[in-house]
C-alpha cells in the first residue's frame, strides 16, 4: 500500500512541476509579447503624426480613399 501511494506522490510532484514550468513559460512569453505590441503602437502613433502620411477612409464602395472626396 505505501508503494502505490509513494508512486502517486512521485506521479503528483512531476505534474506539478511540469506545470509550474509551462504556466513560467506562459506567462514569459506573453510578457515579452504585450512588452513588443506596445513598443510597435508607440511606433505606429508616432508614425502617424508626420505630415507626409495620409488617413484614408473606406468609402460606400469598399475603396479606401483620403477623406472629403
Amino acid at each position: 500500500m505505501t508503494g502505490i501511494v509513494l508512486k502517486l506522490v512521485i506521479i503528483a510532484a512531476v505534474f506539478a512541476i511540469i506545470g509550474f514550468g509551462v504556466r513560467r513559460i506562459w506567462r514569459d512569453w506573453t510578457g515579452a509579447l504585450k512588452r513588443e505590441d506596445q513598443t510597435r503602437h508607440q511606433r505606429d502613433v508616432k508614425e502617424r503624426a508626420r505630415p507626409d502620411v495620409i488617413t484614408l477612409e473606406r468609402q460606400d464602395d469598399g475603396t479606401f480613399r483620403p477623406p472629403g472626396r
